[in-house]
């Protein structure tokens, strides 16, 4: 459909102009004509008065949450029919993993509320709507990314996330394999850390184990930084998974191991700053 868009976006973070104002008028305008092309019954008008009665002293992260509190006044009362319509406002999926801009930022509403209502079952007849919201997620992630949106998961139900992110991981599409590195990563920035994945980080070590050779750097830089932050509280098992990764290593996950161990090494690790030097040699 034509009238579904993107609204326009800076390429990255201009000087002097607050990033919150990436979902401002022009992105809560175009939010509703998206939703107004896909839902006749959608109160577009209604909608965006609404949001912007009280958006201005809101922090980007905090327009994302609030734009989708509204959305569930003005979506159906069931979430997989308010979901459906979500979906079906989508833009096309991103074809790269490089160069993206801030335009994606857009989809934050989108991702905040399936975080926000993707495990409640009263919102849903009290149907369970783990399935709907996965498959939300692997659709937003391909525009935007889920990995704020699947933390919830991962806390209110680690087994069966991780078994959703185990099929994933052999996904065609990076963005997808990406999400199961980056969202499982114990303290990504901008969201809430996962204090079983603090304690314990070796659900994610099948995700990691295939995807430290990845055809896209992409998907290698989310490992890499995952290994980092099991480093923060596990310095040890990252030592180890680091120096492990050296056997046959490719130039690529070399690159991997030195990008993971730099915090440690740069506090004078010496078994950190041993095996980086490792990783250096062709």
């Amino acid at each position: 459909m034509k009238e579904i868009r993107l609204p326009e976006a800076p390429h990255s973070i201009q000087k002097g102009v607050p990033l919150k104002l990436v979902l401002d008028k022009a992105a809560v305008n175009q939010l509703a004509i998206n939703l107004k092309a896909v839902d006749s019954h959608f109160n577009k008008t209604d909608f965006i008065e609404k949001v912007m009665q009280n958006i201005e002293p809101l922090a980007l992260k905090e327009r994302g949450v609030f734009i989708a509190k509204v959305l569930r006044e003005y979506l159906p009362d069931n979430y997989s029919d308010a979901i459906s319509i979500l979906l079906r406002s989508l833009t096309p999926p991103l074809k790269r993993t490089d160069d993206l801009g801030l335009s994606g930022l857009f989809y934050m509403p989108h991702v905040s509320f399936v975080a926000m209502y993707g495990l409640d079952k009263e919102y849903n007849n009290n149907r369970d709507p783990f399935d709907i919201s996965m498959k939300a997620q692997y659709e937003l992630t391909k525009r935007f990314s889920s990995e704020f949106s699947i933390r919830e998961f991962l806390v209110a139900q680690p087994e069966r996330t991780f078994d959703i992110l185990y099929k994933w991981m052999n996904d065609s599409d990076p963005h997808v394999r990406r999400l199961c590195s980056e969202g499982t990563r114990p303290r990504l920035p901008w969201a809430q850390k996962i204090q079983s994945l603090v304690v314990d980080p070796s659900p994610s070590f099948r995700i990691l184990e295939n995807l430290k050779n990845d055809v896209d750097l992409y998907v290698r830089r989310s490992v890499a930084n995952h290994v980092g932050d099991i480093a923060k509280d596990n310095l040890e098992t990252a030592l180890e998974m680091c120096e492990a990764w050296l056997i046959d290593s490719s130039n690529e996950l070399k690159w991997v191991i030195r990008h993971a161990l730099r915090h440690p090494a740069k506090k004078g690790n010496k078994d950190a700053l041993r095996i980086r030097t490792l990783a250096m040699k062709k």
